[in-house]
């Protein structure tokens, strides 16, 4: 599976090259016009291939909201925190002793009781007060096991956040940074938006690099046959992410000098006399950081999800990304309250800003959440491990797209 997310990455950049090249040079030499309507009709094109296949698509029956279950659980635990919990997880309600109608429960596999957060037991419970049971009263130890699993998830989750945030600040302020500088090849002058090819190019080549290169000796050296784990993965990223903020910073630093020196710091549309290439540093870093994270968190999500959660593992994902570039803009409208009119770090003319401040408080900030992270890293036990040591063999899921 970790060999598909690979190439399903790969050739996701793929497309994205085309986009940040061919499309943004049409778009400035042809007209918007033309760019929209080549992106609708490849969508077009797209959406013909993808139907073409509906009946070769295999399709599993939804069985209920994963967040539904997770919502009963501790609703069911709430209700019942006054009552003692037992000593032997035997007496918990299970599997076994559902009812015959409840198909859906059969299904799932079972998993062994885990002694972390026992408050969620008690939602497993029966409770002799209430008569009639019901989801939002009484849940199978599997359940709540399943629920204890994406509670476990959910630090790592929150730790890569940041690596989003710093993400944001490669089709923003780098951008910005790009219009300022002195971006021709002879004759030829490169759109500002289209130095994110450097930042794809770099996934692109860190994808079979990693695939053919580091994967074949992380098997060897670390015992794994995954190479780097999930989470190592992850790891690394992070820390390719704080290395691009250091260089951003560094890079920003030159730039306001060169355009001190040459007197052009009152002059917002003046070009400083510096090479845009000096930016191919934080794009390339990010680029490969993207392509250890991005893999690492669909990898690490999709495997670890339980059997009956599984569709809100790319949901999960995703909101990372959103969350990331939300918290982006949260730290930049703190930025400017707080450094207001007189000395803005992020003013409208970045020549007489402090960019590299702002490159430097991301640094810092995600120096703070790797460690957080490690901290997380080392406390989690992968979810095949955990029924390792019980003695159950974990049933082969199958990854589920949403």
């Amino acid at each position: 599976m970790t060999n598909f997310f690979n190439w399903f990455f790969f050739f996701i950049n793929i497309g994205s090259l085309g986009s940040v090249t061919v499309l943004v040079y049409i778009q400035d030499n042809l007209g918007r016009e033309w760019g929209y309507g080549i992106c609708a009709c490849a969508i077009v094109i797209g959406l013909v291939v993808f139907l073409s296949g509906t009946k070769r698509y295999r399709f599993k029956k939804l069985v209920g909201s994963p967040l539904t279950q997770i919502a009963a659980v501790f609703v069911a635990a709430y209700k019942k925190r006054h009552l003692e919990l037992p000593s032997n997880s035997l007496l918990l309600f299970e599997i076994d002793d559902a009812a015959e109608g409840l198909n859906n429960k059969k299904k799932k596999q079972k998993l062994p009781h885990s002694k972390q957060f026992r408050f969620l037991d008690r939602a497993a419970i029966r409770d002799p007060s209430v008569p009639e049971a019901n989801k939002w009263n009484l849940a199978t130890l599997t359940d709540v096991e399943e629920v204890k699993l994406v509670v476990r998830m959910l630090p790592i989750w929150a730790t890569t956040i940041i690596f989003w945030t710093v993400y944001a600040q490669m089709t923003t302020f780098s951008v910005s940074q790009a219009t300022t500088m002195d971006r021709h090849i002879g004759t030829f002058q490169i759109p500002p938006a289209s130095l994110t090819v450097f930042f794809v190019g770099s996934i692109l080549l860190t994808v079979p690099i990693y695939d053919r290169i580091i994967a074949p000796i992380a098997r060897k050296v670390l015992k794994n046959p995954q190479g780097l784990t999930p989470l190592q993965r992850i790891g690394v990223g992070l820390v390719l992410s704080i290395i691009a903020m250091i260089a951003a910073a560094l890079t920003e630093i030159k730039r306001l000098r060169s355009a001190s020196s040459h007197g052009l710091t009152n002059d917002p549309s003046a070009q400083i006399p510096m090479s845009v290439f000096w930016l191919i540093p934080q794009f390339l870093l990010v680029g490969a950081g993207e392509a250890f994270t991005y893999i690492g968190q669909l990898d690490f999500l999709l495997r670890e999800c339980p059997k009956g959660m599984k569709t809100m593992s790319t949901g999960l994902f995703l909101s990372t990304l959103s969350l990331g570039f939300f918290v982006s803009s949260v730290l930049v409208t703190i930025v400017h309250k707080v450094t207001g009119t007189k000395h803005p770090w992020l003013p409208g003319n970045l020549k007489q800003g402090r960019l590299y401040d702002f490159y430097w408080l991301l640094a810092i900030l995600s120096c703070l959440n790797l460690v957080i992270y490690l901290v997380f890293a080392k406390w989690y036990v992968y979810k095949d491990k955990r029924l390792a040591d019980e003695g159950i063999e974990l049933e082969e899921a199958e990854a589920t797209f949403h």
